[in-house]
This record gives C-alpha cells, sequence and structure tokens, in this order.
C-alpha cells in the first residue's frame, strides 16, 4: 500500500510538469522500487517482546512439565505396588466378591480403585495444579475453588471411567483372546461419545458458557465460519478467567454438538486481529478435519496399546499371578497392573502423540493465516502464549515434548507468510 501511494504521487507529478516522457526504473527512487520487509528482523522483533527473566520463567515453568511426565508415570506405579504387593487390591477383592454379579463386582472394584489412587496421588496432583500454577501465577483459583473442581473431575472419573471399566472386562470375558481388538473398540466409542457430549454436559460443569454479545468481534469469526462451511450459527464465551489467565478457544463437539467457543480471557488481553488469528487456527481445525483424523490416530495408538498390553499382562501373571491372586486377564483384581501397563505404554509413545497432535496444529496453524490474514495478530497471540511455554527450544527438544508448535516457529511461520503477502 505504501509503495503505491508513492508510485502514485509520481505519476501525479510527471503529469503536472508536462513531461513527455515515461517513468522508467531511474525515475523512481531506490526505496520505491521495491518494499524490502526484513523477515528476520521482524522475527526477532516479537522474539524480544518478553524480557528476558520473562523467558527464564517460562523455559522453567515449561521444562519441568518433562519432569512431571515421568513422575505421574512412577506415581501409576506405586500405586500399582500398594494394590498389589501390600494387598490392597486383595482387600477390596473379598469386600466386593460379596455380590453375586460380576458386573457389579467389577463396577465397584473399579471405583474403589479409582478412589484409592486419587488419594494416593492427591500430594502430586495439588502440588502440579495448584501450588506450582500459584508458584508462576498461572492460576486464578483459591484452594477451595480448586478442589471443588478438583472432586468435580473425580465424580466424572468415577461415573465414566467405572462404566467404560465395567465394559471393557465385559469384552474381555466374552471374546478373551481377540480382547484387545474388541477392546480398543470400547475405548475409541467411548472416546467418540465424550468428544460428542462433552460442549453440552461436560465443559458447563466447570465454566459458565454464554452467547458472545452481538458486535463486530461476532460478525468476523462467523464471517470466517460460513466462509469455510463451519455449520455453527452462534459463538460462545465461558468465564475461563476465573481458573486462570490463559487465553485460549476452541470449536468442540461432533454434529448437533459442535460449538464455537473462546474465553474472556482472550476477548479481554487482545485485539480484533489477535482474536480473528485465534479463531481462524480453531476453525481450521473442524475445516481440516482434525477432530475426525484424532479419532482415527488415537484408536490405532489404543489399538497397538492392548495388544502390548496383551502380550506383557500374560507374561507378568505368569510369573506373579499366584502372588498377587490373579487369575488371568478377566479377573478385576489385575486393573492396577492393567492401568500400568497403559500408562507405561502410553509414557513411551510421547514424542508419536505430541507429533500427531503438533501436526495437526501446524496446519491449523497455516489455515489460520491463509483464512485471518493476520501475521501480526497471530504472532503477537504466539508470544503471549509463550510466557508459558518455551520459546525457543532445541529441535529434539521440541520433537519429543511439545504438542504444540513453539514460539519461535510460529512467529516464524507468521512472518514467513507476512512476508509473501505484502500486496
Amino acid at each position: 500500500m505504501k509503495r503505491s501511494c508513492l508510485t502514485l504521487i509520481l505519476l501525479f507529478m510527471v503529469i503536472v510538469s508536462g513531461a513527455n516522457t515515461s517513468i522508467t526504473d531511474s525515475t523512481i527512487p531506490e526505496q520505491i522500487k521495491e518494499y524490502h520487509f526484513d523477515t528476520d528482523s521482524a522475527i526477532n522483533e516479537y522474539l524480544s517482546v518478553l524480557t528476558a527473566e520473562e523467558k527464564e520463567k517460562s523455559d522453567r515453568y515449561f521444562e519441568g512439565g518433562y519432569w512431571l511426565i515421568l513422575i505421574e508415570f512412577l506415581v501409576v506405579l506405586i500405586i500399582a505396588w500398594v494394590f498389589l504387593s501390600l494387598g490392597l487390591s486383595k482387600w477390596i477383592k473379598r469386600i466386593v466378591f460379596k455380590f453375586k454379579n460380576v458386573n457389579v463386582r467389577n463396577l465397584f472394584y473399579t471405583i474403589f480403585y479409582f478412589l484409592f489412587a486419587y488419594l494416593l496421588s492427591f500430594p502430586l496432583n495439588i502440588y502440579v495444579s495448584f501450588f506450582r500454577e500459584h508458584r508462576y501465577g498461572l492460576s486464578n483459583m483459591n484452594f477451595g475453588e480448586w478442589l471443588t473442581e478438583d472432586l468435580i473431575g473425580l465424580v466424572l472419573l468415577l461415573i465414566a471411567g467405572s462404566l467404560l471399566i465395567m465394559a471393557l472386562y465385559i469384552a474381555i470375558r466374552k471374546v478373551q483372546k481377540n480382547w484387545w481388538i474388541w477392546g480398543s473398540g470400547v475405548l475409541t466409542l467411548f472416546l467418540i461419545l465424550t468428544i460428542f457430549i462433552a460442549p453440552v454436559f461436560i465443559s458447563p460443569l466447570f465454566n459458565e458458557y454464554k452467547p458472545l454479545e452481538e458486535g463486530k468481534i461476532k460478525d468476523e469469526i462467523l464471517s470466517m465460519a460460513r466462509a469455510n462451511g463451519v455449520p455453527a450459527k452462534n459463538v460462545y464465551q465461558f468465564d475461563a478467567s476465573k481458573q486462570s489467565n490463559r487465553i485460549s478457544a476452541n470449536v468442540s463437539g461432533i454434529g448437533s454438538t459442535i460449538r464455537i467457543s473462546l474465553n474472556d480471557n482472550l476477548l479481554n488481553q487482545c485485539s480484533l486481529e489477535e482474536i480473528k488469528a485465534v479463531m481462524a487456527h480453531e476453525l481450521g481445525h473442524y475445516v481440516l478435519n482434525h477432530i475426525y483424523e484424532m479419532i482415527i490416530y488415537f484408536s490405532i495408538i489404543i489399538f497397538i496399546g492392548f495388544a502390548f498390553i496383551n502380550w506383557v499382562f500374560k507374561k507378568a501373571i505368569a510369573k506373579y499371578g499366584k502372588k498377587w491372586k490373579i487369575d488371568g486377564l478377566s479377573d478385576i483384581g489385575g486393573l492396577p497392573l492393567f492401568i500400568l501397563l497403559f500408562s507405561f505404554y502410553f509414557f513411551i509413545a510421547t514424542p508419536v502423540t505430541n507429533n500427531i497432535i503438533r501436526s495437526n496444529e501446524v496446519e491449523a496453524d497455516y489455515f489460520g493465516l491463509n483464512t485471518a490474514q493476520e501475521p501480526d495478530g497471530f504472532a503477537s497471540v504466539a508470544m503471549k502464549l509463550s510466557t508459558y511455554r518455551k520459546i525457543n527450544p532445541g529441535k529434539f527438544e521440541e520433537f519429543i515434548f511439545f504438542d504444540h508448535p513453539s514460539g519461535k516457529s510460529r512467529v516464524t511461520v507468521a512472518m514467513q507468510w507476512k512476508s509473501e503477502h505484502l500486496e
């Protein structure tokens, strides 16, 4: 735009002066011939938004998460040891085996397991999601508010998780050798059901959702949605500020439960350009069918995981079954071992799952840039997210631990896009 205006001014001057010659390259000043956008300088300018102290704090918080992945697995290992080696599983079995129906026994055993696992992991849980979050200034909840939400999550786990485990053990008893094929199908169906009901029944348990006020922001979001075939007639906002200062948005649900949502932090902390950049990214997940793609990917991962559990579980029972009083895979007393093996599988599969998610995020980034055409808004938001995500990790580090592109990666993509679309 700037170059075009300057060129028009020169044309006007030539015409007014009565010049009879055409404008050649020698007529136009060097700075008018071509506007040079320095991509590297623009990237560095954005990356320098945070102070050295803020970057160090962000890196420390995110890198601490690497250790938490290991520590959380070790807690699952300790829980399994308490249940199997210290006899907690045997004690629970003596209680629940008073019921004649095997499904009822399995249901109550699972409830007991989740309750004791919650208590055993509570010290780590309270440190990770309460004290650590407050230490880094990322939580707005007092202890009572945090505990209330945590207990809501526990109730959901007791209801949904117990029913899922009961259904899984039904499949194990019915098909026996091929349980891992049918079991992965059961878990995949549960995943689809959760995605379907979450926007309507689960998310409102933690936040209040209401239609976004009429205005420029809502119009811009719905315009982008219509232009890309997203069947949403409304946009919702939710009060995430009661929990933290993090900005977020999503296009969630399947079919009739599809919902475009953004939190109040995004509305309060970001400009229209930044909001458009974020929402275009979220719309990209829907348009690019990432929800369905993720279901397929994770159903395959679950399938392989159940095959792994089937193989290792049999070997473990052959060696320790008598000591643990576990008759076989269909014995509910083996649930702690089952969950331990499942946790170990996902622990070692962390780079795989992170790369699957990150590849979708990269695709959504490009979609968002092309749809909103707000590269500066996108880069600015990437830096705001970098207050709790490491900005500039090494390639190996990003490959293993990042399920989203780093701040530097996103700023680089945004400024490269801008350099290609200056006109």
